[in-house]
């Protein structure tokens, strides 16, 4: 296939790329790369004053693991969701950003997409490894589980890198995109898990019935993809143990499929990108 000939003919580019992401973005800076630790940390801050001290959203403690501090809870699924977002607006960026490399020099254009992943899955696995460890102190012996951790951030790498593909193809065609992907992902954040339990909307659905024929406000938001992802890292970290095979069964899959169908719509649309930028 196209796609691992383009990676394996311009695997020095990609490395190059993926460098100067890497360097570049906290070029000259005294603390480096611990600013990509800001972020979080402040995020975490603010949500935890908010929805655990002012709003007291209280989650289930980890079962089996008995862990019950909000913070952690809440960063198993605040991360991911952090280079999950981070990777399709990087990769809209990307490829809108990098104009005149691509009307100057012909190379496959979705190393540029591939290099803003890699170059976030960098930073994203330094994050994973400190709350790692931190989870470790607690008492809680997850170290069985990390390797499926892995497994886990390769998919959700996948998976973010197929949409990444789209929206930074749709970008080009129309700016309005990267506006809408702004407010697409507020709005996708509340429509998941992340500061509050899944619990709460499954007690929501229940006391509201059906909403349309059979179809409960529940079945619906499990149509959120992130949600599973979210639930499996949870499963894997804070509460210790394996997720549902089921569950992580359809995320691979939905992960590999949407990953090679971004693919094929950027590779129908990558040899034109220099005239319509």
């Amino acid at each position: 296939m196209s796609i691992f000939s383009d990676l394996k003919g311009s695997r020095e580019l990609l490395e190059n790329l993926t460098m100067r992401e890497v360097k570049g973005k906290y070029k000259r800076t005294a603390l480096g790369q611990l600013w990509s630790l800001a972020n979080p940390l402040a995020l975490m801050i603010v949500y935890s004053f908010v929805f655990a001290i002012v709003i007291r959203v209280q989650p289930a403690p980890g079962d089996p693991s008995g862990l019950n501090l909000f913070v952690l809870w809440l960063m198993c699924a605040l991360l991911p969701w952090i280079f999950f977002s981070g990777v399709i607006t990087g990769s809209m960026a990307t490829v809108v950003g990098n104009e005149n490399l691509i009307k100057k020099v012909y190379f496959p254009r979705s190393i540029l997409v591939f290099a803003n992943t890699l170059s976030a899955l960098y930073q994203h696995v330094w994050e994973m490894v400190i709350l790692v460890i931190v989870i470790l102190l607690l008492g809680s012996n997850i170290l069985i589980y990390v390797p499926l951790v892995a497994v886990t951030m390769v998919l959700l790498a996948l998976f973010a890198t197929g949409l990444g593909l789209i929206f930074s193809i749709a970008n080009v065609y129309f700016r309005d995109v990267q506006h809408f992907a702004a407010i697409l992902f507020q709005l996708w954040f509340y429509a998941s898990p992340i500061v509050y339990p899944a619990q709460l909307v499954r007690e929501q659905s229940e006391s509201f019935g059906p909403i349309i024929g059979p179809i409960t406000i529940e079945n619906l938001y499990y149509l959120n993809p992130f949600i599973h992802f979210a639930e499996i890292f949870r499963n894997l970290l804070y509460d210790a143990r394996w997720p549902d095979w089921g569950q992580f069964g359809l995320v691979a899959a939905g992960s590999v499929a949407i990953f090679f169908i971004g693919w094929k719509i950027f590779d129908r649309h990558q040899d034109h990108l220099a005239e319509v930028l």
